[in-house]
């Protein structure tokens, strides 16, 4: 039987169980506070992050994993015979990929196949869950990579921002945007489509915000033996409502605390959901 070895990103938001369970190596970004630089999900947490910010530091930066980083991992696991599969958050959003793909010609190996899952965080758990199925039954090399592919464009996703702010400091959206919805209250329902974010509706106040996640959770149609996925970045209130709603659908979910490189766009109180389709 082949050995295959899965690879991803820090916005994967793979809990610390899932890694195990599939076996998959998780490269972190990193997250630029003043002078000083933290490994996403190693050397910072998310809370302390925005107490820093709380308390007037320098608001963070993001940058992909480099590719020496790539290029030291993939040469480990080519020697041990593995061949490769590294998934990554979207070109649109990270250049991680570009990285990665840098790694692979400085090796110059076919047994590495780099992906751009076209999303981040539930895109890619989802899709690498799915992977790590597979090749627990067997599969071959060729069905894995085609399974991920395919399974990344069948998760289907909701994503309601608190605010503004971080998208605003971020550059993500313009300031006189920002502004009118911190006045009004809005908060964006965010998707993405073909890799980058769109915000496709907004909702006046958390309790709009909150039906509207609602209401793509009963139209969601979930593989048989998938789970939901829900994000959050500290909002315990809408976190416990979804939460209840999704067993009330009589389905199960993973509840996952976005990691701090999503958590420095996002800012606190997102709330998501993901869910991958037949």
């Amino acid at each position: 039987m082949e050995k295959i070895k899965l690879i991803t990103d820090s916005t994967s938001d793979l809990t610390a169980e899932l890694i195990r369970t599939y076996d998959i190596e998780v490269l972190p970004l990193n997250v630029h506070l003043g002078d000083k630089t933290y490994k996403d999900g190693e050397s910072i947490t998310l809370e302390e992050m925005y107490e820093s910010i709380r308390k007037g530091g320098p608001f963070p930066t993001t940058s992909q994993v480099n590719p020496q980083d790539f290029h030291d991992v993939y040469e480990k696991y080519l020697l041990e015979g593995y061949k490769i599969i590294s998934t990554h958050v979207s070109t649109s959003l990270s250049g991680t990929v570009q990285s990665a793909e840098i790694a692979k010609d400085m090796l110059g190996s076919e047994d590495i196949t780099v992906i751009d899952s076209g999303g981040v965080s539930g895109t890619l758990l989802l899709s690498l869950i799915e992977a790590g199925e597979m090749i627990k039954a067997g599969k071959s090399y060729e069905d894995v990579v085609s399974g991920i592919r395919e399974n990344a464009k069948k998760v289907k996703l909701l994503v309601a921002f608190d605010t503004l702010e971080n998208l605003v400091k971020g550059g993500r959206v313009p300031k006189s945007v920002g502004t009118i919805g911190a006045v009004l209250g809005i908060k964006p329902l965010i998707s993405i489509k073909e890799g980058k974010l769109e915000m496709v509706d907004k909702a006046r106040g958390s309790k709009k915000a909150t039906k509207s996640l609602i209401a793509f959770l009963d139209r969601a149609n979930v593989r048989k033996g998938s789970k939901i996925l829900m994000i959050n970045s500290i909002n315990d209130e809408m976190r416990k409502t979804i939460g209840d709603h999704i067993k009330s659908l009589g389905l199960e979910y993973y509840d996952v605390k976005v990691g701090c490189v999503l958590g420095v766009h996002a800012g606190p109180g997102l709330v998501g959901v993901f869910n991958l389709e037949p």
